[in-house]
This record gives structure tokens, C-alpha cells and sequence, in this order.
């Protein structure tokens, strides 16, 4: 009997890892991608809560992005063995396609730091001076630095198959290599359209876990959905239901990953990890895999337990956590639509030269600000605009679609811009409050909140 090709390795049970999911049920996993999942750089994702802090608000929220790893490794498979059944034939897809995705969706989060996009896009922009970093870039690092550390035998083509797949998204200039069955590219991180498993797992996952219903059923997606031109198209009925992902995610977005208290915690833990970077030198560890697979959400224990002088700020502000003692939401504002496309990002200087003299004078320490982008992948766009539809598996034919084709009740707008103001001292809410107030009536010429900030908390101390 002679060696077993991958083909042959993938059908023996004998030889899969089984794991059951929470939520896709079983999972099974070949010999291959065990390789990369039993090493210490990917187990390092059971440290990394999937929703960074949300936790905090949502109990159930302690999901991790090992288990979310997982579940984007089985629906890419789904997602290309469905293709593959109903037109492998025509598109050439070999054994080697599938398990080259599968691979892109198991990897694709590897390069993730701790406490999630709050770590890469809170953090590290305070302490990069201009340097872009993303998780992205570093999980292609992390890749060639988990093949070589643990003598994965995997061809060079694969591997640079794989890292393209994950790079795949509208930041990145598709390559040249990636002109050829460009449709595999979409299945992961989907540049084209936003339509991909990454979503399809994380938003039941999130919602499931946060105790929220969810009525997006990508089922209905992955099975309906066919090639058409080299890229992945959907049937025109099931418009509504691409538009439920979207809506879904623009929901999470606003409920869950960017809840007022969830943010409130992540300003105080970005603050911690600003006060500790140069005694800790977490920043320097982003730049190579070698250092930066050491770096996970424990590193806040690790501050809240030292007994070093240079970290007692940052160990004050743990505490603060610890017994609820928050940075205290004061109001918030949505930006006005006409106002949108020039929006300049408002900082706590932008507070503090709109408070009145003769008060409490406020120092730019005093505040936080949060901007909070929340649109349907597309900015200021319509996601579906990009996407193709066939009307039925008997045409060719490809066609984009409007939503006042479809109701009339569908959103105009696609995007929403919310500023949020928090005092870190809680005497300093009314003084805070006021300033804001002042600074739309001095940007807008009215006050753009919902309602002014409850007395409750202008005299909590």
C-alpha cells in the first residue's frame, strides 16, 4: 500500500479529528490542517475573545477566535464542496482548490492581536506614529512562520494561495496569481462583494452568544449560490436575504461590538495598555511572529497582578474595571447626513475649547471620545450594488439589482457616524456635558443628541 494523497487521506475517518461545534454541529478535520491547529501559534486563539470586551456587557460573549477559526475552516469547505457538486466539472476544481481554501479560512485570523479590532484600531494607531499595521499582513506572517517553525510540508504555490485568500479583501490589489479561479478568493474574505464565511460564522456565532436571535439563515446562501464569469452569484429572490446579512452585521455593530459600556471598557483598557507599553514593550512585539504569538488577552492579568511602580496606573485603571468604576458615558450625537462626507474625526481637544469660562475648567485628560463608524461594508455605499444575480439555473445571464426594485422600505442611507463623549472622573460629567452641548451648537448650530444628559449622572461622584 502505497503513500495516500490528500484526496484519499480526506475520506478516511479513521484519520479525522472530530470536533462538535456549538454551532454548525460536526466538525471534522484532516490530518492536514491538524498540522497547523496543534501548534502553539494557533492554539494562542483560545486566548483571544472573538468580541474583545463585550464579555463585560454580555456574559455569554467569551467565544474565542479558535472556535470561530474553526467554524470559517468547515463552511469555506461547505461553501466550495457545494460548488464543486454542481459545477466542478465546468470550473476544474481539484482536490487541491478545496483544501486550499479551507486552509485561508482556518488561517485567516491567526494574526489577530489581543482584545480584537479594539487592540488594532484604538492601540496601536496611539503608538505607531503612522505605521499601518493589520491583522491581515501579520497572519500571512504567522503562517510562514508556523510552516517553518514546525516543518509543515506544504508546496510554495499552496502557500501563496492561502495567503492571498486571506489578503483577499478591497484593501488589497488582487495579484496575478489570483486571476485564475478568482471565485475561490470570494469564499473567505470576499473584496468584491462582502459576501463571505467569515460573516456567515461570526454573526451567528456573536448573535448566539450574546443571547440574540438571529433570523439571517446563510444556509439558504451557501446552497443556491453559482459561478457565473469567475465570480460567485446569487439568485435574484434571494435579494432580501443578502440584505439581512448586512443588516444583521450593521445591528451586531451597533448593539454588541459598539455598545456605549463595551466601549467605555475598551477606552479604559486601551489607556492601561498605553501606560504599560514601555515597561512592557507591547508594541514592539507586533512586528515578528517569533514575539508577537506570545501576546494575548492575559496580558491584562499580567498588569493587574504585577507588583512593578512604572505599571500602577495601568493596574489602577484594572481595578477601576474590576469594581465597575467606568469612564462614565455622558451623551452622544449621530452626525447629519449632509455632514457625513467631510466629517473630521472629534477629539477631546475639540471638548474642551467648547467649554464656557467660569465653570469647571476641563483638561483634555479629563475625556474620551468615541467615533463610531457603523455602515453595511461599504461605507457610504449599497453592498448589494456589487453583487450579480442570475434569475433562474437555467440563464447566464448576470445583472446587478436596485433596492427600489425590490421595496421601497429598504434604507436610503448606508452609513451612520456616532460620537460619543465619556468623563473619566465621574464629577466631571455635568462639566463634560455641557462642553458637548456646546461644541454642536458651535458645529451644527443645534444640538444634534437625542436628549440631554440624565441628572442621575451629572451627580453621581
Amino acid at each position: 500500500m502505497g503513500v495516500r494523497t490528500d484526496a484519499e487521506l480526506s475520506m478516511d475517518r479513521r484519520v479525522l479529528k472530530h470536533v462538535h461545534d456549538n454551532v454548525h454541529g460536526n466538525i471534522y478535520i484532516e490530518p492536514l490542517f491538524l498540522k497547523f491547529i496543534d501548534t502553539e501559534q494557533f492554539q494562542r486563539l483560545r486566548e483571544l475573545k472573538q468580541l474583545s470586551l463585550a464579555h463585560m456587557v454580555y456574559p455569554g460573549a467569551v467565544h474565542s477566535r479558535f472556535e470561530h477559526s474553526l467554524g470559517v475552516y468547515w463552511l469555506a469547505g461547505k461553501a466550495v464542496d457545494t460548488i464543486k457538486t454542481y459545477q466542478g466539472f465546468e470550473l476544474d476544481i481539484e482536490h487541491s482548490d478545496i483544501q486550499t481554501v479551507k486552509l485561508a479560512g482556518l488561517l485567516h485570523d491567526v494574526g489577530h492581536g489581543p482584545f480584537s479590532h479594539s487592540f488594532e484600531r484604538e492601540f496601536l494607531p496611539l503608538v505607531l506614529n503612522g505605521f499601518k499595521w493589520c491583522h491581515e499582513d501579520m497572519s500571512v506572517k504567522m503562517i510562514d512562520y508556523i510552516v517553518d517553525e514546525h516543518n509543515i510540508d506544504i508546496g510554495t504555490e499552496r502557500l501563496k494561495k492561502v495567503k492571498e485568500m486571506i489578503t483577499a479583501s478591497h484593501e488589497h490589489t488582487p495579484t496575478k496569481s489570483m486571476v485564475e479561479k478568482h471565485f475561490l478568493y470570494d469564499i473567505v474574505a470576499n473584496g468584491r462583494n462582502g459576501i463571505d464565511v467569515d460573516k456567515f460564522d461570526y454573526i451567528v456565532r456573536d448573535s448566539r452568544a450574546c443571547g440574540l436571535g438571529c433570523n439571517f439563515q446563510f444556509e439558504r446562501l451557501m446552497e443556491t449560490m453559482r459561478v457565473i464569469g469567475d465570480e460567485i452569484c446569487y439568485r435574484a429572490k434571494d435579494y432580501l436575504t443578502i440584505h439581512k446579512l448586512f443588516a444583521t452585521r450593521a445591528d451586531l455593530h451597533r448593539t454588541v461590538y459598539t455598545h456605549a459600556k463595551v466601549k467605555a471598557i475598551e477606552l479604559m483598557v486601551t489607556d492601561a495598555l498605553l501606560k504599560a507599553n514601555d515597561s512592557l514593550g507591547i508594541s514592539s512585539s507586533i512586528h515578528q511572529p517569533a514575539e508577537f504569538w506570545k501576546l494575548d488577552d492575559s496580558i491584562l492579568r499580567r498588569i493587574e497582578i504585577s507588583t512593578e511602580p512604572e505599571l500602577k496606573e495601568s493596574r489602577d485603571l484594572i481595578l477601576r474595571i474590576r469594581r465597575r468604576e467606568l469612564y462614565q458615558f455622558c451623551n452622544e450625537f449621530s452626525v447629519p447626513k449632509d455632514k457625513m462626507e467631510h466629517f473630521n474625526k472629534i477629539t477631546p481637544q475639540d471638548i474642551v475649547c467648547s467649554q464656557k469660562a467660569g465653570g469647571v475648567t476641563l483638561k483634555e485628560e479629563d475625556i474620551a471620545v468615541s467615533n463610531v463608524k457603523i455602515d453595511l461594508t461599504r461605507e457610504r455605499n449599497n453592498p448589494l450594488e456589487c453583487i450579480k444575480f442570475f434569475k433562474d439555473y437555467e440563464s447566464d445571464e448576470t445583472f446587478p439589482i436596485q433596492d427600489d426594485r425590490i421595496s421601497h422600505l429598504l434604507p436610503a442611507f448606508y452609513q451612520d457616524m456616532i460620537v460619543r463623549v465619556y468623563s473619566k472622573k465621574p464629577e466631571l460629567v455635568d462639566a463634560v456635558s455641557e462642553a458637548f452641548e456646546n461644541f454642536q451648537l458651535k458645529t451644527y448650530g443645534k444640538k444634534a443628541q437625542v436628549h440631554a444628559t440624565p441628572e442621575k449622572k451629572k451627580r453621581r461622584t
